[in-house]
């Protein structure tokens, strides 16, 4: 059966062998046989005649290449007369996408070569953060020159609002209103130990107008319309409809990115504003069940504890929020590269930094806040 599958003639210092018949998964033991009685000692050239095959499948090649590969590593030179067969090319694609793949994971355990490590990760994060100033600049530039009416897109940015500010409105409702509950509970369970239930409504009033107004709403915002900007221009991507913009001359920024931007700076704030009123209602509410503070003690009340700038305090975070929440999420989608896996990838990186940024923005407002006594 050997002999059926493989011929070798030797002429001078090149060796030719023509392979025969089936190379296929069932005669594997006769293909291994017929490649060990192969003699390549002292070949400089070997010639390798596929021509006469009948059939070739992965294993009959994979067991030709690593043969070949031996002649190789031994000195020799392997041509083939003819082209090589097709399934060499795949076999090599799939042999660099393992080595790839190998050295992805052998670079990203720091313990291995914690310098290579850090200046891997340092010289990654310099190249993001200078595409993400790319990203700002080319947003402000785009943002200037759609100042003219012919240039904005005022129906695009109808449906964005729409999509992001009134589809919400029942979620951020419904979570301003049970947290506020939840917040008025618990603090009229500790005020009443020294008879200062009263102030229940102070402290639900500030903590909901000043705070968690506005970051519960900008957080299920992050969640829900982040994510969905994400993955839009990411299937955009994947399909090259943004690509097809380009060759119309269209510019995607202004088509796909502005109007999710403006689009959301105008609806979180106005999400702000219900998650406010619904959050003071939750407070209302449970004062009056469980405090037995009516609406008519509960509004002079609300008034004596909220200073001038309580209210203005939370809603100027709502566009600092929402610009970070549109800016990631479109950026991340703009990223998308390649295959449904990096879509899915980055859709997720964009949520979780957007919340990042919003806590942390939250966070300088805060000790800004107290250092200009606002």
């Amino acid at each position: 059966m050997a002999r059926e599958l493989l011929e070798q003639a030797r002429t001078g210092d090149a060796l030719t062998v023509r392979l025969i018949g089936a190379w296929r998964i069932e005669n594997i033991a006769a293909i291994e046989a017929a490649l060990t009685q192969l003699s390549a000692e002292g070949t400089q050239r070997l010639v390798v005649d596929t021509r006469s095959l009948e059939a070739l499948d992965l294993s009959g090649a994979w067991l030709l290449r690593e043969r070949l590969a031996t002649v190789q590593s031994a000195g020799g030179r392997v041509e083939f007369a003819g082209e090589p067969p097709s399934q060499f090319a795949f076999l090599e694609e799939i042999t660099a996408q393992q080595l790839a793949q190998t050295e992805q994971v052998e670079r990203r355990g720091p313990w291995r070569n914690p310098v290579g490590w850090l200046g891997r990760i340092s010289v990654q994060h310099w190249n993001q953060s200078i595409d993400a100033v790319g990203y700002l600049g080319r947003i402000a530039v785009t943002g200037v020159r759609s100042l003219r009416p012919r240039h904005l897109r005022l129906a695009s940015i109808a449906r964005h609002i729409y999509e992001t500010g009134i589809q919400a409105i029942p979620i951020v409702s419904l979570i301003a209103f049970l947290i506020s509950v939840i917040i008025a509970y618990l603090s009229a369970q500790q005020l009443r130990q020294f008879g200062a239930e009263i102030f229940t409504v102070d402290l639900v009033a500030i903590a909901v107008l000043r705070e968690m107004g506005v970051l519960l709403t900008a957080i299920i915002v992050a969640g829900r319309s982040g994510s969905a900007f994400a993955a839009e221009l990411g299937v955009m991507q994947l399909n090259e409809e943004v690509d097809a913009l380009k060759s119309m001359g269209v510019d995607p920024f202004e088509v796909l990115v502005l109007p999710r931007l403006i689009g959301l700076l105008i609806a979180l704030p106005l999400l702000t504003i219900v998650a406010d009123a619904m959050g003071l209602a939750g407070g209302a509410l449970l004062s009056s069940l469980l405090l037995d503070i009516s609406l008519t003690q509960f509004i002079p009340r609300l008034q004596d504890a909220l200073a001038p700038t309580t209210f203005w305090a939370g809603l100027i975070k709502a566009p600092v929020f929402a610009a970070l929440i549109a800016l990631v999420g479109t950026y991340r989608g703009m990223q998308v590269r390649d295959s449904s896996r990096e879509l899915g990838r980055l859709t997720t990186v964009a949520v979780v930094q957007s919340i990042f940024l919003v806590i942390f923005a939250d966070a300088v407002f805060a000790v800004v806040f107290v250092e200009l006594d606002f």
